[in-house]
């Protein structure tokens, strides 16, 4: 309220004052003009005055101040309150961080682990066929091999525990002649294979070296089945490969 507008406590105190005496005067006045001879008017309007004083006596503020201190410490108390909840926040965000972080971080170590054993035994593997696998050695040449002799190349050619698997596909399409040849189809060699030039990526001599066809047949084998005795176990199944 502006300060021209605004009631102050002795206004309010006056105004009771002389609100509570023209009521007391009123009402000696009807009190006389009823004749009522027992009516004093200037006592009552004395009593009056002295009540009106105490309540001048009474501070105008305090009750406004009373109010304000209790609005400053609902608004403390609630302040409090919210740090409280803001700080009870942060620690649970900042706890579920670090557990996902954590997670995180264990979830990554498991993976390189996995990825370091699945490496080792690759390197393992390798190294077993490498120890399995006979060195592949440069035959001499001649003019013409007996079935012992291409076993003998077959024995140092292929794996050892591969060997019987590629043995008994070679008893069946070939018979161990590497000049076999399929009067209808046309097939080539120890692993009949169609057609025969298909063995020209192990050597230029694939029709008269049966080293290059057993070569190209352990590839293949191991290409299109796994192993020769992949390749073996299909045969059975269907009887060609």
């Amino acid at each position: 309220m502006s300060e021209g507008n605004r009631v102050t406590g002795i206004s309010v105190r006056g105004f009771a004052v002389a609100s509570a005496t023209a009521v007391t005067t009123v009402g000696a006045a009807v009190g006389v003009a009823s004749g009522d001879e027992q009516a004093r008017p200037t006592d009552a309007i004395e009593v009056v005055a002295a009540d009106a004083t105490l309540l001048a006596e009474i501070p105008a503020g305090t009750n406004a101040q009373l109010h304000t201190a209790s609005l400053t410490q609902q608004a403390e108390s609630q302040a409090n309150a919210a740090d409280a909840e803001a700080r009870r926040a942060a620690q649970e965000a900042a706890r579920i961080q670090a557990a996902e972080d954590a997670a995180e971080r264990k979830a990554a170590a498991e993976r390189e682990a996995q990825e370091q054993a699945e490496r080792e035994a690759e390197e393992a593997e390798r190294e077993l066929q490498a120890a399995a696998a006979p060195a592949e050695t440069d035959f001499p040449v001649q003019a013409s091999y007996t079935k012992a002799d291409v076993q003998a190349m077959a024995a140092q050619i292929v794996a050892a525990d591969q060997f019987q698997c590629f043995s008994n596909i070679v008893d069946h399409e070939s018979g161990w002649d590497y000049t076999a040849t399929n009067p209808y189809s046309g097939a080539y060699g120890l692993m009949q294979a169609l057609p025969g030039s298909k063995m020209a990526s192990e050597g230029a001599d694939w029709q008269t070296n049966p080293a290059t066809q057993i070569r190209w047949g352990v590839n293949y084998m191991n290409d299109r089945y796994g192993s020769p005795c992949g390749a073996w176990d299909f045969w059975t199944a269907n009887g060609w490969y």
